[in-house]
Parts: structure tokens; C-alpha cells; sequence
């Protein structure tokens, strides 16, 4: 079956998009009404590197079997699509046109698949146990979240690291770490259903006859996806300071037992909320993966260049450990320094 699938957000999305387009599905990216404009007219480039490859290649929209549009939010009509997939940053939501066309997704009862490090809220609200109302001061807009079905809502870790080169357009993106998309299950079957077909179809794609990197893999558990908050914590806050920002592998191997720590406590809290120790990923697998990220994160980048508000994924997992009374100093710390670091951002932009 080929379905159709509306990507709010055409950056870091637009790597997603790219592999349903080599699966013959197709794909509408939500995005300014330039980029929307640059899109249709000359399509995305994702540099990707295959197994074996020396250097990345370029895979242009334009040569894949899939159909690839881009438009406006206010452009965007829910009622065609079979799954929308969430790959704005959080506070982007809060955007006027954004939330009217939340609203309208909402309303139309479709699937909705984040691969933003942020959990949206429906999706919180599917641990059981946990008290999501303490979780809102780590949300820009709660609000912008409480018309949809939690059923109707998952989560994807957004594993694979790739960023928009700041010398090229809005169009390209780099990927620098081609690992894979991991999905928790929606809440209804006929919805795992289009997961697990999405899922092989990817799988199935070759390039030259080569095996293509970067998959989409749908596990049973909720909690797969929150193994990302263990790295996220550890190493992609932790580039924000109080000086300049730090690559992520500094950021981690500067102080390795700090670090291990942080990542230990964080996976704590995980499997308090329910994970198994197998939903979680091994720190030194982590510390060896970040020994390859010679940049800040893009949250860091986004402090740098003076954005006033970013995800709190770091505030979110701190919220989420007060109310397991499972508090941690380095955590505390961290979510001080970026507290301090957005306060200075904010003050600039008023």
C-alpha cells in the first residue's frame, strides 16, 4: 500500500521524508512558505554515507519513486493523509499557524508519529503512574497538545544525527551519524499495522544494490525511544555552558566518570517509569559513538546563535526524577546553566 504522510518540519524531517520517498510512499513537508518554494521547485539532497563508502552521497527527491510536496501550514489539509509525523522542535508548536493546524490533525483523529527529542504530552500520558501535569513548566504550550487521543500518539527516537550545512539552502541536509529511527507502538493496531509496513519498506530499499543506512525500527515497548534522554542528558545539554558550547564528544569524555554517572541515574528513572535494562542502550556504546560528534549539539547551536527558547528535555527528565524523588546534582546543574544561558538569549530579544 502506499500512503501518504504529512512531515511538520522540513529540516531534520526532511531525512525521514527521504526514506519513505525511496519506498514508493509519498510525502508532504510542512514548512515557510520559502522553503516551501525552494522545495517544489528544485526538491531536498540528503548527503548520506553507505557502509563501505568513503564519502557521502547526494540522493535527490527528484529521483525517487515517491511524490514530494512542500507547503504552509495554512496549506496543509489533515483529511488526506494516512500519518502526520511531528519533527518540528517543541517550541515551534506554539507558533500561531502550527497550532491551528495541531488543532485540525487533532480532529481529524490521525496518527501522529514525533521524532522530536521532546515526548509530547498525549504521549506522556501513556506511562502509566506517571503525573503529567507536574511535567507542563518544561513545555513551551502545554496547551497546544491537549485536544489529541494519547492512543493516537507515539514516539520515535530521533537517533540518527544530521544537521543543514550553514553554507548551502534550506533544501540539503547532512547526515553525520546514520543510525536508526526507533518507534514505540501507537495505541491501535491498524496504526502498527502502517508502522510495520513503513518499517520493511524501508528495509527493503537498496541504492546501487547496496543496503541503505538509516531504518525505521518499531519495537513492542514504550520505553525504547527514552533511552535517547541517557545521551541526551549526558552529552547534547551539557555542550550548552557558561562560556563558549563544547562538541558533544568533549562534552562527554571531559569528564568520563560524570558523565557514566549522569547516564546511570538518567536510565534509573527510566526504569522506574517501566523500561526493561534491554530498552536502554549501554553507556560505553554511547561514549564510543561520541568519540565521532566533533560538533556542539543542536541545541547548543541553537543557545549560540541566540534562540530564546529550545526543547527542555533536560528540565522534562529533572520534573519526571522530583517526582520519582530520584534528584541529581549534575542534573540540577545542567538545567541551570541552560536556565541562565536562554534567560541571557531572551533578555537580548526583547
Amino acid at each position: 500500500m502506499r500512503y501518504k504522510v504529512l512531515i511538520l518540519g522540513a529540516s531534520y524531517g526532511s531525512l525521514f521524508g527521504t526514506k519513505l520517498l525511496m519506498a514508493d510512499h509519498d510525502v508532504t513537508l510542512v514548512c515557510r512558505s520559502a522553503t516551501a518554494q525552494l522545495i517544489n521547485e528544485r526538491g531536498t539532497e540528503i548527503r548520506l554515507k553507505l557502509k563501505g563508502e568513503a564519502g557521502h552521497r547526494s540522493i535527490y527527491s527528484t529521483d525517487l519513486p515517491g511524490h514530494l510536496n512542500a507547503v504552509t501550514p495554512e496549506r496543509a489539509d489533515p483529511a488526506a493523509y494516512d500519518l502526520v509525523l511531528l519533527a518540528m522542535q517543541e517550541p515551534q508548536y506554539s507558533v500561531h499557524a502550527i497550532r491551528t493546524l495541531l488543532i485540525r490533525i487533532a480532529e481529524e483523529r490521525l496518527p501522529c508519529l514525533s521524532i522530536m527529542n521532546m515526548p509530547p504530552l498525549p504521549y506522556l500520558k501513556r506511562i502509566p503512574g506517571l503525573d503529567t501535569s507536574k511535567l507542563e513548566p518544561a513545555f513551551a504550550n502545554p496547551r497546544v497538545w491537549e485536544r489529541f487521543d494519547p492512543e493516537l500518539v507515539s514516539l520515535c527516537s530521533p537517533d540518527p544525527q544530521a544537521f543543514r550545512p550553514p553554507e548551502e539552502e534550506a533544501n540539503v541536509l547532512h547526515v553525520g551519524l546514520p543510525t536508526n529511527f526507533k518507534a514505540a507502538p501507537f495505541g491501535k493496531p491498524e496504526h502498527n499495522a502502517m508502522l510495520a509496513a513503513l518499517e520493511a519498506d524501508i528495509a527493503a530499499v537498496l541504492l546501487d544494490g547496496k543496503d541503505v543506512p538509516v531504518k525505521l525500527r518499531v519495537h513492542d515497548s514504550l520505553f525504547v525511544p527514552l533511552a535517547k534522554w541517557s545521551m541526551l542528558l549526558t552529552g547534547n545539554y551539557r555542550c550548552i555552558t557558561r562560556g563558549d558550547a563544547v562538541p558533544i564528544r568533549d562534552a562527554v569524555h571531559g569528564d568520563i566518570d560524570k558523565s557514566r554517572a549522569i547516564y546511570a541515574h538518567v536510565d534509573a528513572i527510566i526504569q522506574r517509569l517501566g523500561a526493561d535494562s534491554s530498552d536502554q542502550v549501554e553507556f560505553e556504546k554511547y561514549a564510543q559513538a561520541a568519540e565521532s560528534l566533533l560538533r556542539p549539539s543542536s541545541v547548543a547551536r541553537a543557545v549560540m546563535a541566540g534562540q530564546p527558547f529550545i526543547e527542555r528535555v533536560d528540565r522534562l527528565v529533572q520534573l519526571i526524577g522530583r517526582s520519582l524523588g530520584m534528584e541529581h546534582a549534575a542534573i540540577d546543574e545542567t538545567v541551570a546553566t541552560v536556565d541562565a544561558a536562554l534567560a541571557k538569549n531572551q533578555v537580548s530579544a526583547a
